[in-house]
């Protein structure tokens, strides 16, 4: 596949809510193109983007899939990405480097929630947009319903070029509202229909749809709109052309339809992706920022400095890492020399590669606007800017989801824990919304991603490519202690077994202070009753014993500690004698302050169908929630509530069950609380029963 102008490019993402049939389309279309000789099926797992095992065993795709071809002389790089919320990573990154989505939609459900969030990010990227309405052969599916969706959510700017032949299982084909003919689907081969004569059954209906359409198009041209007033004849490539400009511009949104399964309506579909979609040329300039942060241009320039955004990254055990990218400007040879901008190295561009799922085609050089994927490279990965020695360019941030849902983890097997980590850490290149980390206070490994499928994924990618094997439990709750009131207290001692003698002696005075200052010592020792060299060793011992509070063993926060008084011994003083003192009389003014146990509060923000939002709302309340406000978010609402952490250590699966799927949540820390006393004793309780066990 040579070297192609950015004006002979087209760059399409596939997007839409999972199970609305995109690797299904994806399929069709390379089958359409002569790529693949066969139509491959989801069910089956022989669909050319799905081509890693957990995702023919779950039946969905995971991870964004491109297929490089030609049709009618240009080439198209089309971006099959997942719809499952779980893994919006891979679809946020498909977005930025496509100039155009095609936007699939379930025939029976209409626009879904992710559908509608999707749509939105395709906005601010600046994407023009057609839609696809699949699954027309399914019982209850309704063009006309969907399109009325579409429009309830999107604007009425959203008009569709096609409308169907029959209705649920007896649907048979499509009518071309732009030439007003109709095309007969004649099985599951390849090649288009021959075009017929709209049935007369239709032709009323027909004409209603085509009159909406050339509205809209007339609308984004004077010209137009006046022959259009006049009754004149408007030629197929004058409408295409005016229809791409409003395409572009993000002023129409085409709706064409089909079944993808059948390879019904792909025919035209494909042919929309060249007539209708812009080139990158056709876009023009997109976003980036210079080394001071100040927004910048890159044109799709091949004589201008090459810059490259790294999308996407694939970790292989075997082969190492394969990126995947898309040049902004410049033209990219095999066998030279970049700098990685985002990391400050060097890299060594050898073989690159187009992509066709899982096979690669070498090519000598990719052009600006081309998306290519390279393999080997050492440093660089999903995010990083490659470009010329002397370039200073970024690109913003991804705008992801955080992790929220989290596990403690423990390898299977003893001595595996190198393994494990290592597994992980490769796995994190190629998922930036994945976060692995050690908790401070409770020593254990923790993993987090969005929904508890996004970690089992990874889990079992764990075990199938790395060989590594983790066990998952419920992470602890980082419980802390805190005081009520002041206390004194007074630590002696004293210890003399022959030789040189143990002695330490202090008093101290322990107070609560403001929540997030911590803790403060106070040296207020006066006339040397003990010495300067001796009083580290009291802070020391007193913030050792802060590690495990009197309550329930958890951290002590917030507080300070005045040292006021004590004595020495010339000969058996020493730092150690000191420190066992400061943590006696801390352990003892602890009891007398009134001690209580806290626990981390989490501010949620759900957002989830209208429809649920009582039942939302119900459940938070039942988790010992405090609703905060609802806010309208489109046809979602944004629920805010503050919920211990530990009543929502199970909310991903249980908020899935609520809403069938359709909400989604973000979580984060916002203070810690007083446990409720019944809570408490539960929580010292079960403290108490582990540290008899560990002992």
């Amino acid at each position: 596949m040579g070297h192609k102008a950015s004006d002979r490019i087209r760059n399409v993402a596939l997007i839409g809510h999972r199970g609305s049939g995109k690797t299904s389309l994806h399929e069709a279309l390379l089958f359409e193109a002569g790529v693949v000789n066969r139509l491959g099926k989801v069910d089956d797992g022989t669909t050319v983007s799905d081509f890693e095992a957990d995702e023919q065993q779950r039946e969905m795709s995971i991870g964004a899939s491109v297929a490089s071809f030609e049709h009618d002389g240009r080439k198209i790089n089309l971006i099959d990405t997942p719809g499952e919320p779980s893994f919006v990573a891979d679809t946020v990154g498909a977005l930025r480097v496509a100039d155009s989505a095609v936007v699939v939609v379930n025939a029976v459900m209409g626009v879904e929630v992710h559908t509608e969030r999707l749509w939105q990010r395709a906005d601010r990227e600046g994407l023009a947009r057609l839609v696809y309405v699949n699954m027309l052969d399914r019982e209850r599916a309704d063009f006309f319903r969907a399109l009325e969706s579409l429009q309830s959510a999107f604007g009425n700017h959203v008009v569709a070029t096609e409308i169907p032949i029959g209705s649920e299982h007896e649907v048979k084909g499509v009518i071309d509202l732009i030439d007003m003919k109709a095309f007969v689907a004649d099985g599951e081969g390849r090649g288009a229909p021959e075009p017929q004569d709209i049935p007369d059954e239709l032709a009323e209906q027909a004409q209603e749809y085509r009159e909406k359409l050339m509205d809209e198009v007339a609308e984004n041209s004077d010209e137009l709109m006046e022959r259009y007033l006049a009754d004149e004849e408007i030629s197929h490539e004058e409408i295409v052309t005016v229809l791409k400009r409003g395409v572009t511009e993000g002023r129409i949104f085409p709706v064409t339809c089909g079944v993808a399964t059948k390879n019904l309506g792909t025919t035209r579909l494909l042919d929309a992706l060249v007539e209708d979609l812009p080139s990158p040329a056709m876009r023009g300039a997109v976003r980036a920022l210079d080394d001071e942060g100040e927004t910048i241009e890159i044109a799709p320039d091949e004589d201008a400095e090459l810059v490259v955004y790294v999308f996407k990254t694939l970790a292989d055990p075997y082969a190492g890492r394969l990126n995947l990218f898309r040049v902004y400007s410049g033209v990219l040879k095999g066998d030279s020399q970049v700098s990685n901008v985002t990391r400050k190295s060097k890299e060594r561009i050898g073989q690159l590669l187009v992509p066709r799922g899982k096979d690669h085609e070498q090519v000598d050089e990719l052009g600006a606007g081309d998306i290519g994927a390279v393999a080997k490279l050492k440093e660089t990965r999903a995010g990083d800017v490659l470009a010329g020695k002397d370039a200073r360019i970024a690109f913003p941030p991804l705008d992801l989801p955080a992790p929220v849902m989290a596990f403690a983890f423990e390898p299977k097997s003893k001595g595996d824990e190198e393994k494990a980590v290592n597994a992980i850490r490769r796995l994190e290149e190629e998922d930036p919304t994945l976060d692995v980390h050690r908790d401070q206070q409770t020593g254990e490994q923790i993993i987090a991603g969005i929904t508890q499928v996004h970690v089992e994924v990874i889990v079992d990618r764990m075990r199938s490519r790395f060989g590594a094997e983790i066990e998952l439990h419920p992470p602890r709750v980082p419980y802390l202690e805190a005081i009520r009131k002041p206390a004194k207290a007074h630590g002696r001692y004293k210890k003399q077994t022959g030789g040189r003698g143990q002695f330490g002696d202090c008093h101290i005075e322990i107070a609560p202070t403001e929540p997030g200052t911590g803790f403060e010592f106070v040296d207020a020792i006066k006339g040397g009753v003990i010495p300067k060299g001796f009083i580290p060793a009291v802070e020391k011992g007193v913030a050792e014993s802060m590690q495990h509070g009197v309550v329930a063993g958890y951290p002590v926060k917030d507080m300070q500690v005045r040292l006021y008084d004590g004595q020495y011994h010339r000969v058996d003083s020493s730092e150690n004698a000191f420190k066992v003192a400061g943590s006696m009389a801390f352990k003892q003014a602890m009891e007398q302050a009134d001690p209580v146990l806290l626990e981390p509060i989490m501010l949620l923000t759900v957002s989830v169908p209208e429809d649920v939002v009582g039942d939302v709302i119900g459940d938070l309340n039942s988790r010992r929630g405090k609703p905060l406000g609802m806010e309208p978010m489109g046809s979602a609402t944004e629920v805010k509530a503050e919920v211990p952490m530990a009543e929502v250590l199970d909310y991903a699966p249980d908020l899935r069950a609520i809403t069938g799927g359709r909400g989604d949540f973000t979580m984060e820390f916002a203070r810690h609380e007083e446990v409720p006393a019944h809570l408490a004793q539960k929580v010292i309780a079960e403290a108490k029963s582990e540290a008899e066990v560990s002992a």
